[in-house]
């Protein structure tokens, strides 16, 4: 009778358990160190919303935008320490992590097209790096990327009207070797200044110009920091990785857990086209603020590709690429892709 009366009462527990997990609530605090009006961040507050919306608000979100609570080269740590339970850091802060998280800055990707830089991240190469992230971060991947958009090279007192122009100039980027080595590559001197310290460095004349996109310097609105001048170099396409930190994905009941998931995967194709639209926004904008842009030669970045495939195993190695993502690359990469 003992046992009898024990088992029931550890069967009631369980019940008790299951029928509280239902109506449990979970904070969700979400980190992004760009401002309220870019891109990344208007995406992120309408998932966050939707989330809310359809647990019943059994999922209470809060973002925390420009930095307020952690940069993104942070991030990941503060996940880790249950800080924070959502971040959507570039692959470009990540690469420490991952090495294979900077594959995007061979230079076969050099200038490649939108569609071609998509099925790239969509297919085997972003899967493999999504399981890495996963197993090195402690974390759970949402699925697609967020682009950023085509990074380019913006100055403050002298254009650049050809990739010549490029040499001697000290360039900020986000982070990463692979920018680094492009910045060489043209004979320039790589910086790595954190976004939100960008305006006021690049005023004090920190830096001659940075690598960034149009979105970017429009949301930040940095022609009151001295930026006047773009070119059109499409050096690489930037992704944001939206992830969740394992204790929290694993509090979840499994319909939660499924909704985190899905939802990103219902409204990532709309992120996606708002992001492109951005981008076309910002460059009107930055246009009616006095920034003037200039564009390489037809067919250049096609003769500039080719002459830094010559490098490609080398920076590969550089980046420490792992063999099973180069072998992957180039299978991946159909000669097609590559003209």
């Amino acid at each position: 009778m003992r046992k009898i009366a024990l088992a029931v009462s550890a069967l009631l527990a369980v019940l008790t358990t299951c029928g509280a997990s239902a109506e449990d609530k979970f904070k969700l605090r979400a980190s992004v160190d760009t401002s309220m009006t870019h891109g990344r961040t208007i995406a992120l507050t309408d998932y966050l919303k939707k989330l809310h919306d359809r647990s019943g608000g059994r999922i209470e979100t809060e973002l925390f935008h420009s930095g307020q609570l952690f940069r993104d080269r942070d991030v990941v740590k503060a996940l880790r320490q249950g800080a924070v339970e959502m971040a959507m850091p570039g692959t470009w802060v990540l690469t420490g992590f991952v090495p294979d998280a900077d594959v995007f800055q061979l230079p076969c990707f050099f200038g490649q097209p939108l569609p071609v830089v998509y099925s790239a991240v969509d297919g085997k190469i972003g899967g493999l790096i999504n399981t890495s992230f996963e197993k090195s971060l402690q974390v759970k991947m949402l699925g697609s990327w967020l682009p950023l958009g085509y990074q380019n090279t913006y100055t403050t007192s002298k254009p650049i009207r050809s990739f010549d122009d490029l040499a001697g100039m000290k360039i900020r980027n986000s982070g990463g070797a692979g920018q680094a080595i492009r910045a060489r590559f043209f004979n320039a001197q790589p910086n790595m200044t954190a976004w939100p310290d960008v305006p006021l460095a690049l005023s004090q004349g920190t830096f001659d110009g940075l690598s960034s996109t149009d979105e970017s310097l429009a949301s930040a609105k940095l022609w009151e920091s001295g930026a006047k001048y773009g070119f059109e170099d499409h050096e690489f396409i930037g992704f944001y990785v939206p992830m969740i930190s394992n204790v929290f994905y694993n509090k979840l009941p499994p319909d939660l857990q499924a909704l985190v998931v899905d939802l990103w995967k219902e409204n990532i194709a709309t992120y996606r086209k708002q992001m492109e639209d951005a981008q076309l926004d910002a460059r009107r904008t930055l246009e009616q603020n006095g920034m003037k842009f200039f564009a390489p030669a037809e067919g250049k970045l096609v003769e500039i590709r080719q002459k830094m495939m010559l490098t490609q195993n080398a920076v590969a190695a550089e980046l420490r690429i792992s063999s099973a993502m180069q072998e992957l690359v180039k299978t991946e990469f159909k000669a097609e892709a590559l003209r």
